[in-house]
Protein backbone atom coordinates (compact mmCIF):
# COMPACT_ATOMS: atom_id res chain seq x y z
CA UNK A 1 0.00 0.00 0.00
CA UNK A 2 3.02 2.34 1.01
CA UNK A 3 4.55 1.90 -2.57
CA UNK A 4 1.49 2.33 -4.32
CA UNK A 5 0.69 5.62 -2.66
CA UNK A 6 4.70 6.79 -2.96
CA UNK A 7 3.96 6.00 -6.85
CA UNK A 8 0.99 7.78 -7.18
CA UNK A 9 2.61 10.80 -5.54
CA UNK A 10 5.61 10.60 -7.59
CA UNK A 11 3.51 10.51 -10.98
CA UNK A 12 1.66 13.67 -9.47
CA UNK A 13 4.25 15.70 -9.46
CA UNK A 14 5.63 14.63 -12.71
CA UNK A 15 2.23 15.06 -13.75
CA UNK A 16 2.42 18.88 -12.18
CA UNK A 17 5.91 19.89 -13.38
CA UNK A 18 4.90 18.69 -16.93
CA UNK A 19 1.74 21.18 -17.02
CA UNK A 20 3.73 24.36 -15.60
CA UNK A 21 6.62 23.67 -18.05
CA UNK A 22 4.98 25.79 -20.71
CA UNK A 23 4.06 28.69 -18.25
CA UNK A 24 7.82 29.11 -17.98
CA UNK A 25 9.39 31.86 -20.00
CA UNK A 26 12.62 31.19 -21.99
CA UNK A 27 15.66 31.33 -20.60
CA UNK A 28 17.05 34.91 -21.00
CA UNK A 29 13.38 36.41 -21.24
CA UNK A 30 11.91 36.61 -18.57
CA UNK A 31 9.94 40.28 -18.36
CA UNK A 32 10.44 41.56 -14.58
CA UNK A 33 6.79 41.70 -13.87
CA UNK A 34 5.06 44.55 -11.83
CA UNK A 35 4.97 42.84 -8.72
CA UNK A 36 8.94 42.29 -8.97
CA UNK A 37 9.25 45.58 -9.82
CA UNK A 38 7.26 46.84 -6.99
CA UNK A 39 9.63 44.93 -4.70
CA UNK A 40 12.35 46.48 -5.99
CA UNK A 41 11.06 50.13 -5.81
CA UNK A 42 10.24 49.42 -2.01
CA UNK A 43 6.49 50.10 -3.07
CA UNK A 44 3.38 48.54 -3.89
CA UNK A 45 1.30 51.14 -4.94
CA UNK A 46 2.74 52.25 -7.99
CA UNK A 47 4.44 55.24 -6.07
CA UNK A 48 8.00 53.84 -7.13
CA UNK A 49 11.12 55.78 -8.82
CA UNK A 50 14.68 55.03 -8.47
CA UNK A 51 15.96 54.63 -5.08
CA UNK A 52 19.34 56.11 -4.06
CA UNK A 53 21.30 54.18 -1.33
CA UNK A 54 21.80 56.45 1.56
CA UNK A 55 19.45 59.33 0.16
CA UNK A 56 16.16 58.06 -0.03
CA UNK A 57 14.30 58.20 2.66
CA UNK A 58 10.15 57.37 3.77
CA UNK A 59 9.76 55.13 1.65
CA UNK A 60 7.09 52.08 2.16
CA UNK A 61 9.83 49.76 3.03
CA UNK A 62 13.60 50.94 3.83
CA UNK A 63 14.93 47.88 3.75
CA UNK A 64 18.46 47.98 1.52
CA UNK A 65 18.06 44.13 0.78
CA UNK A 66 15.96 43.37 -1.66
CA UNK A 67 15.48 39.96 -0.32
CA UNK A 68 14.74 41.23 3.15
CA UNK A 69 11.91 43.82 1.72
CA UNK A 70 9.72 40.99 0.70
CA UNK A 71 10.67 37.86 3.42
CA UNK A 72 10.83 40.34 6.76
CA UNK A 73 8.01 42.41 5.48
CA UNK A 74 5.21 41.77 2.24
CA UNK A 75 5.63 37.98 3.64
CA UNK A 76 6.55 38.23 7.20
CA UNK A 77 3.57 36.36 7.95
CA UNK A 78 5.01 33.64 5.99
CA UNK A 79 8.75 33.78 8.10
CA UNK A 80 6.99 33.39 10.96
CA UNK A 81 5.45 30.05 9.16
CA UNK A 82 8.92 28.77 8.69
CA UNK A 83 10.08 29.81 12.33
CA UNK A 84 7.10 27.50 13.46
CA UNK A 85 8.37 24.85 11.77
CA UNK A 86 11.88 25.12 12.80
CA UNK A 87 9.91 25.12 16.58
CA UNK A 88 8.17 22.06 15.45
CA UNK A 89 11.51 20.19 14.63
CA UNK A 90 12.81 21.11 17.74
CA UNK A 91 10.09 19.52 19.76
CA UNK A 92 9.99 16.46 17.18
CA UNK A 93 13.81 16.03 18.45
CA UNK A 94 13.30 16.85 22.36
CA UNK A 95 9.97 14.26 21.88
CA UNK A 96 11.76 11.64 20.69
CA UNK A 97 15.41 12.29 23.54
CA UNK A 98 12.86 12.68 26.54
CA UNK A 99 13.04 9.64 27.80
CA UNK A 100 17.08 9.14 27.99
CA UNK A 101 18.67 10.62 30.50
CA UNK A 102 21.72 12.76 30.25
CA UNK A 103 24.89 10.95 29.79
CA UNK A 104 28.17 11.89 31.40
CA UNK A 105 31.16 10.70 29.80
CA UNK A 106 33.89 10.78 31.76
CA UNK A 107 36.29 12.68 29.79
CA UNK A 108 38.23 15.66 29.88
CA UNK A 109 37.71 17.92 26.91
CA UNK A 110 41.10 19.03 24.90
CA UNK A 111 42.88 21.90 27.07
CA UNK A 112 43.07 23.40 23.48
CA UNK A 113 39.63 23.29 22.75
CA UNK A 114 38.23 24.87 25.79
CA UNK A 115 40.87 27.61 25.75
CA UNK A 116 40.07 28.30 21.60
CA UNK A 117 36.10 28.12 22.74
CA UNK A 118 37.20 30.61 25.71
CA UNK A 119 38.75 33.06 22.76
CA UNK A 120 36.30 32.23 19.51
CA UNK A 121 33.00 32.02 21.56
CA UNK A 122 32.75 36.33 22.23
CA UNK A 123 33.85 36.35 18.33
CA UNK A 124 31.17 34.10 17.48
CA UNK A 125 28.73 35.69 19.62
CA UNK A 126 28.92 39.03 18.10
CA UNK A 127 29.48 38.10 14.33
CA UNK A 128 26.16 36.41 14.83
CA UNK A 129 24.29 39.22 16.58
CA UNK A 130 25.80 41.58 13.44
CA UNK A 131 24.58 39.21 10.71
CA UNK A 132 20.64 39.34 12.04
CA UNK A 133 21.00 43.32 13.57
CA UNK A 134 22.46 44.11 10.01
CA UNK A 135 19.83 41.77 8.17
CA UNK A 136 17.91 44.95 6.72
CA UNK A 137 21.53 46.36 5.15
CA UNK A 138 23.68 43.42 4.11
CA UNK A 139 22.87 39.64 3.01
CA UNK A 140 22.01 37.84 6.23
CA UNK A 141 19.59 38.11 8.60
CA UNK A 142 17.67 36.17 11.31
CA UNK A 143 17.57 32.54 10.14
CA UNK A 144 22.39 32.67 9.32
CA UNK A 145 22.42 34.88 12.19
CA UNK A 146 20.58 32.53 14.37
CA UNK A 147 22.31 29.66 13.59
CA UNK A 148 26.05 31.13 13.52
CA UNK A 149 25.44 31.97 17.54
CA UNK A 150 23.98 28.08 17.65
CA UNK A 151 27.11 26.87 15.86
CA UNK A 152 29.11 28.77 19.64
CA UNK A 153 26.84 27.07 21.44
CA UNK A 154 27.50 23.45 20.72
CA UNK A 155 31.17 24.72 21.44
CA UNK A 156 30.16 25.19 24.47
CA UNK A 157 29.07 21.68 24.63
CA UNK A 158 32.09 19.94 23.05
CA UNK A 159 34.36 22.08 24.91
CA UNK A 160 32.74 21.25 28.83
CA UNK A 161 31.01 18.41 29.78
CA UNK A 162 28.70 19.84 32.54
CA UNK A 163 27.38 22.83 30.69
CA UNK A 164 23.84 22.78 30.27
CA UNK A 165 21.75 25.91 28.13
CA UNK A 166 18.42 23.69 27.90
CA UNK A 167 16.07 25.91 29.94
CA UNK A 168 17.66 28.72 29.04
CA UNK A 169 17.13 28.30 25.55
CA UNK A 170 13.48 27.42 25.87
CA UNK A 171 12.84 30.54 27.73
CA UNK A 172 14.46 32.68 25.13
CA UNK A 173 13.02 30.90 22.17
CA UNK A 174 9.01 31.50 23.91
CA UNK A 175 9.94 35.28 24.69
CA UNK A 176 10.83 35.69 20.81
CA UNK A 177 8.61 33.96 19.36
CA UNK A 178 5.76 35.98 21.64
CA UNK A 179 7.29 39.04 20.69
CA UNK A 180 7.11 37.91 17.08
CA UNK A 181 3.31 37.74 17.29
CA UNK A 182 3.13 40.91 19.54
CA UNK A 183 4.53 43.00 16.83
CA UNK A 184 2.47 41.64 14.37
CA UNK A 185 -0.90 42.07 16.94
CA UNK A 186 0.44 45.34 17.41
CA UNK A 187 0.32 46.26 13.01
CA UNK A 188 -3.08 45.11 13.17
CA UNK A 189 -4.22 47.43 15.85
CA UNK A 190 -2.34 50.86 14.22
CA UNK A 191 -3.11 50.12 11.00
CA UNK A 192 -5.27 47.12 10.68
CA UNK A 193 -3.56 44.53 9.16
CA UNK A 194 -0.85 41.55 11.04
CA UNK A 195 2.81 42.46 10.55
CA UNK A 196 1.95 45.55 8.99
CA UNK A 197 5.27 48.01 8.82
CA UNK A 198 3.99 50.46 10.75
CA UNK A 199 7.16 52.44 12.51
CA UNK A 200 8.82 54.97 9.61
CA UNK A 201 11.93 53.40 7.51
CA UNK A 202 13.43 56.25 7.44
CA UNK A 203 17.04 56.42 4.97
CA UNK A 204 17.90 53.42 2.62
CA UNK A 205 20.95 52.37 4.06
CA UNK A 206 20.95 53.67 7.29
CA UNK A 207 20.93 51.37 10.58
CA UNK A 208 18.16 52.88 12.09
CA UNK A 209 15.86 52.42 9.16
CA UNK A 210 13.15 49.74 7.39
CA UNK A 211 10.92 50.55 10.21
CA UNK A 212 9.98 46.77 12.14
CA UNK A 213 12.27 44.62 9.62
CA UNK A 214 15.05 45.27 12.17
CA UNK A 215 13.20 44.11 14.90
CA UNK A 216 11.58 41.20 13.44
CA UNK A 217 15.15 40.00 11.93
CA UNK A 218 16.53 40.42 15.85
CA UNK A 219 13.72 38.26 17.32
CA UNK A 220 14.09 35.83 14.26
CA UNK A 221 17.78 35.20 15.36
CA UNK A 222 17.21 34.79 19.17
CA UNK A 223 14.49 32.70 18.18
CA UNK A 224 16.56 30.36 15.37
CA UNK A 225 19.60 30.99 17.84
CA UNK A 226 17.77 28.93 20.71
CA UNK A 227 15.68 26.57 18.91
CA UNK A 228 19.48 25.13 17.40
CA UNK A 229 20.90 25.07 20.71
CA UNK A 230 17.86 23.28 21.84
CA UNK A 231 17.99 20.78 19.28
CA UNK A 232 22.48 20.70 20.26
CA UNK A 233 21.33 20.25 24.20
CA UNK A 234 18.69 17.17 23.46
CA UNK A 235 21.27 15.43 21.51
CA UNK A 236 24.16 16.07 23.97
CA UNK A 237 22.31 14.99 26.57
CA UNK A 238 21.36 11.83 24.84
CA UNK A 239 25.22 11.18 23.79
Amino acid sequence: MRRFLSALIVLGLIMFFISTLPLIPEFGKASLSKVSRAFIDKDVNGNGGNVQYGVSKDLENGAANVVTSIVVDYRSFDTLGEVTVLFTSALGVGIILSGYKRKKFGREPNFILRVSVGILLPLILLFGAYVFIHGHLTPGGGFPGGTIIAAGILLLYLSNEEFDLSKTVKFVEGISGSLYVIVGLLGLAVSGVFLINFLPTGVVGNLFSSGIVPIIYILIGFKVGAELSGIVAELHREG
